[in-house]
């Protein structure tokens, strides 16, 4: 099994300027998925997927020099994910690199553990590698019972009535962590436009782990629960 680790690390965050290396506990941010990466042994090749020189400098000063760039079309705020993963993976096909497997790991998840992407990629094995692994977590409250928000204050239940149906009767749901998607190589090279969210299988990990940090109180959650 052939791996290939991307992680998307583009230089124009808007809510956490600069966060990808920003520093956390005292080193970059990108640096702990990358030493996570290397660790868990899995990936053949991997590579930082940036357009920004400050971050190829970076990552390169810790190891992980990028093989080549970002081209600027795809590095702007509304080009999804999936497009920067075909491009990268159609880069290595024809410098003669082909792989089983692409790999999205997230570059602001600090709480990712090797065990959680053997466990993943072990997972992946069982299902024949035929569907995308993507990492998710238990929502902490039934959905049905969230609201929307209005301008005025006033709370508008999404689901109305499901408020009065105990926990238990609801089930749990779960959504996507944001850390890493195995996908196989096939996925990538026929995926269209943002790509698809059918063909997934969960692997679960714990919630302390899901932080998906877009704001400031994100950064200090995790950085909490790093420290402990």
């Amino acid at each position: 099994m052939r791996r290939l680790a991307i992680i998307p690390a583009r230089g124009g965050s808007k809510r956490l300027p600069g966060k990808n290396i920003r520093s956390f506990c005292g080193k970059p941010m990108i640096s702990y998925i990358l030493e996570t990466a290397e660790k868990s042994t899995l990936f053949d090749t991997i590579h930082v997927s940036t357009d920004c020189e400050e971050i190829t400098r970076v990552v390169s000063d810790l190891g992980f020099p990028p093989d080549f760039p970002r081209p600027d079309k795809l590095a702007d705020d509304h080009t999804p994910i999936m497009p920067v993963l075909k491009y990268v993976a159609e880069v290595y096909r024809e410098k003669g690199q082909e792989f089983d497997q692409i790999w999205l790991l997230m570059a602001c998840s600090p709480l990712v553990e090797p065990t959680d992407l053997v466990g993943a990629a072990k997972f992946s094995d069982i299902h024949n590698g035929e569907k995308a692994v993507i990492s998710v977590a238990p929502y902490p409250v039934p959905v049905e019972w969230a609201f929307d928000l209005m301008d005025n204050g006033v709370l508008v239940p999404t689901q109305p009535g499901k408020f009065a149906i105990r926990s238990q009767d609801l089930g749990v749901k779960y959504y996507d962590t944001g850390s890493y998607v195995a996908f196989p190589s096939s996925h990538v090279f026929e995926s269209c436009g943002a790509g698809s969210d059918t063909n997934f299988i969960g692997y679960v990990i714990s919630k302390n782990k899901a932080v998906d940090i877009d704001d400031e109180e994100d950064w200090k959650l995790a950085e909490a629960l790093f420290k402990h």
